[in-house]
């Protein structure tokens, strides 16, 4: 049996939206507001009622066990709560709710170009982004000459990467973060980025780390991609988990064929 990477138990996240536009120049007027709005002939059961009225929750008791060398494709909608539950496990956000527990390292590209400097050049960004990802030096420089050749910018390396098309500079980012030794590696949305040959350079690089026994989870909306790429998914739809499983139980094109 598969070691468990990632348990993801009762997993919340509450956020408070403030409807409230009124502007306040000093703390004092923000203050005098806050206890002004929370005193006004407004009782208990009235100000809990609207408490909760600003409330949303983008996850709402999410559990999830991902093992070693499962690909895993996260769907839903806009607004599902996908992103939020890769920043929880990042440790980006805190959670409101529920714990993770991950055994062993994470990775995440949640933005292609974490870390880039523009006025830097592709060299240095590589080792810039690479120690910021969490990479150690000797790491990045026993990995430095695989990273330029899955980014295909080796001629134009010691540029600054401001002169590099917007196509160069997201290779070049996401062939770093794929050169991360991790146990469970977090990728939202960065296949749907560059030319069809690199998607298939980068769809390769993550079947490999699959292979060798690393957990990822894979946000996409492209249901190509996670048909090509993904043994298993998961549905969220308003913060809550409603499928998961296989490809064929979550995907509705796949569940009736």
């Amino acid at each position: 049996m598969s070691q468990t990477i990632l348990r993801i138990e009762q997993l919340g996240k509450r956020y408070r939206c403030t409807r409230n536009a009124r502007r306040h120049a000093t703390l004092r007027d923000w203050v005098s507001g806050m206890v002004g709005c929370g005193t006004r002939g407004a009782t208990p059961a009235a100000s809990d009622a609207a408490a909760a009225a600003n409330e949303l929750w983008a996850l709402h008791d999410v559990s999830l066990e991902v093992a070693a060398g499962e690909v895993c494709g996260i769907l839903g909608h806009n607004g599902s709560g996908k992103s939020t539950l890769l920043k929880i496990l990042a440790r980006i956000t805190e959670p409101t709710t529920g714990h993770a527990v991950v055994h062993g390292r994470i990775g995440a590209l949640l933005e292609i170009g974490t870390g880039f400097h523009m006025e830097l050049s592709g060299r240095e960004n590589i080792y810039l982004s690479g120690a910021i990802l969490g990479m150690r030096r000797a790491e990045i420089r026993r990995r430095f000459d695989a990273i330029v050749a899955m980014s295909g910018v080796a001629e134009f390396l010691e540029l600054p990467v401001k002169r590099y098309s917007s196509g160069m500079y997201l290779r070049l980012a996401f062939a770093v973060a794929a050169h991360l030794e991790t146990d469970l590696l977090l990728l939202d949305e960065v296949l749907a980025v560059g030319d069809s040959e690199f998607q298939q350079s980068c769809q390769q690089k993550i079947r490999e780390l699959a292979h060798a026994g690393r957990a990822i989870l894979l946000v996409s909306h492209d249901l190509a991609t996670v048909r090509a790429l993904c043994n298993r998914a998961v549905l969220l739809d308003r913060g809550q988990l409603v499928a998961n499983g296989p490809l064929s139980d979550v995907i509705p094109g796949d569940r009736a064929a």
